[in-house]
């Protein structure tokens, strides 16, 4: 799987949904600035709620452009063993049970999916636990996380 060319569909998801969430966080504040939502009584609730609309996809606008920031300028790098897994390495995995996923260790954007050479790719934080395990591990190595009381062990089977 190519490292750059998934970095590029990143980047590119993530302008597409900074696109859509400025259009509808302008959207929101139009609606909540518009002279006919104005509260008529203390029941007309409805620019009041589209202003906390608004003000909630102003912040997911900004997560977004800061997302999309740091992938912009994010630097790939070839793996190196002695280094082990660092931000910017794309991991597979192998569960208990032999289901293999892609993961991309990013700086931002968690949980966001690509699909990359008829594979899904999701994107993880050193933030999260299985992205903290991760950091430093070597193909063979086994990472051990407990997900709401349940404990899971996974392999690296392949880092590049």
């Amino acid at each position: 799987m190519d490292k750059t060319q998934l970095l590029s569909r990143i980047v590119e998801r993530l302008a597409q949904d900074l696109a859509v969430i400025t259009r509808a966080a302008q959207t929101a504040y139009e609606t909540a600035t518009h002279e006919e939502n104005v509260a008529e009584n203390k029941y007309d609730t409805l620019g009041l709620e589209a202003s906390y609309l608004a003000t909630g996809q102003a912040r997911r606008m900004e997560e977004i452009r800061q997302s999309l920031v740091l992938f912009e300028n994010l630097s790939l790098r070839d793996y190196d063993e002695s280094r082990g897994i660092q931000v910017g390495a794309l991991v597979s995995l192998a569960s208990e049970n032999g289901e293999v996923r892609e993961l991309f260790l990013g700086p931002e954007a968690a949980g966001l999916t690509i699909a990359q050479a008829h594979r899904l790719v999701t994107v993880i934080t050193p933030r999260s636990p299985l992205g903290q395990g991760l950091l430093g591990k070597v193909v063979g190595d086994e990472v051990t996380i407990v997900v709401a009381g349940v404990r899971q062990v996974h392999e690296v089977v392949q880092v590049c």
